[in-house]
């Protein structure tokens, strides 16, 4: 068997009704909290309140901070709150973007400030915050992942802040949390978990572990994705679409990501946000897989293969089919002048990816075919 290794730090704790036992999980890596969510929902959905009761009820003195945006442009504001409560950990409730807001602020306390560290990997340092990460929505898994996508407003770019201090110290997932989530935000951030095992199937850093969690990814969330997309609003398909984020999430921490993962979050400026995360992997997606059918067909294999289908790339493109996400990047309202900029935002590891040269002019290709 060839070596692998496997590392995750952050406590797992899964199941329906947990948010009434935050208090306690949070309770021991101190007593002055700062809670790091959206102004919206979170205040509307009663979620808020059932969190601030249960860490009353343990001890934790709670400040809030609910100015997250979907881009994450906020971060150093954040870290001012942080500072002047003198918050002991930080708490994130929310979608993926209020956990990367909550896990960018805890390393930029001590990293800061948080602009420069944009597209960085960070070295571990005893003054980052602990988070207790609470997601509201089954995709990103940011709840398990050493990461945090955030928004550099100087430069204009949209990408990642990594390293161990980005993981969480306890990921409380509620799958119940997720039940009010309207179809279609939830079909979109499902989408987003099911990239995570595709190409955690793909990547070249995936080996046997990672491996079995792909495979076990593969076989829940394609049919739980057309569920939901179909107007099942039952637990099961909730539970079952919050199990397959985690399982995604901690192969994003493990085998990581390929370059749809790059590709997309280059898409993002300040001015001009775009799709969704998990919408715009899905504008990707069929051309990489083509790319990949051509260039590397051994990796298309391998996906087909855990996907239980002789062509990935048609059984992935009838799913978006069937799900509402089939589209194309010049139906989003891009054109071929966009590309150029694309490739100038290309942040983070791209030899992750199964092609063998993964390179500019293949990215370049990639966008062109998915125009």
């Amino acid at each position: 068997m060839i070596p692998f290794g496997f590392h995750t730090p952050t406590r797992i704790v899964f199941g329906r009704g947990l948010l009434d036992e935050l208090g306690r999980h949070t309770l021991p890596w101190g007593r002055t909290a700062l809670l790091v969510c959206g102004h919206t929902s979170a205040h509307t959905n009663g979620v808020l309140r059932r969190a601030l009761n249960s860490l009353a009820a343990a001890g934790v003195n709670t400040h809030i901070a609910d100015g997250v945006t979907p881009q994450s442009t906020d971060v150093d504001a954040t870290v001012g709150q942080a500072r002047a409560t003198g918050a002991t950990v930080i708490v994130g409730i929310g979608g993926g973007s209020a956990l990367d807001t909550a896990k960018a602020t805890a390393a930029a306390i001590a990293h800061g400030p948080s602009g420069p560290l944009v597209g960085t990997t960070l070295a571990p340092h005893p003054g980052c915050l602990p988070v207790i990460a609470v997601p509201t929505t089954a995709g990103s898994g940011a709840e398990v992942t050493k990461g945090a996508i955030i928004t550099d407003t100087v430069r204009g770019i949209k990408a990642g802040i990594r390293g161990d201090d980005l993981c969480p110290r306890t990921a409380l997932i509620d799958p119940a949390l997720t039940d009010t989530q309207p179809t279609r935000i939830a079909v979109a951030s499902g989408f987003d978990a099911l990239a995570h095992a595709i190409e955690g199937t793909a990547a070249r850093r995936a080996g046997p572990l990672t491996d079995t969690i792909a495979d076990q990814a593969l076989r829940l969330l394609p049919d739980t994705l057309q569920r939901i997309a179909a107007g099942d609003t039952g637990h099961e398909a909730r539970d079952r679409m919050a199990y397959g984020a985690l399982l995604g999430g901690l192969l994003v921490a493990t085998a990581s990501t390929c370059l749809p993962h790059r590709m997309q979050q280059a898409m993002g400026t300040p001015d001009r946000p775009g799709p969704s995360h998990g919408q715009g992997l899905a504008l990707l997606y069929p051309a990489w897989l083509e790319s990949l059918e051509q260039a590397a067909p051994q990796a298309a294999a391998r996906i087909g293969t855990a996907l239980g289908t002789d062509n990935a790339r048609e059984t992935i493109t009838r799913l978006l089919t069937a799900t509402g996400l089939r589209s194309t990047l010049s139906a989003a309202g891009y054109r071929p002048d966009d590309i150029h900029g694309f490739t100038a935002r290309i942040t983070g590891n791209t030899d992750n990816d199964p092609h063998p040269n993964p390179d500019i002019p293949l990215i370049t290709t990639i966008y062109e075919r998915a125009l």
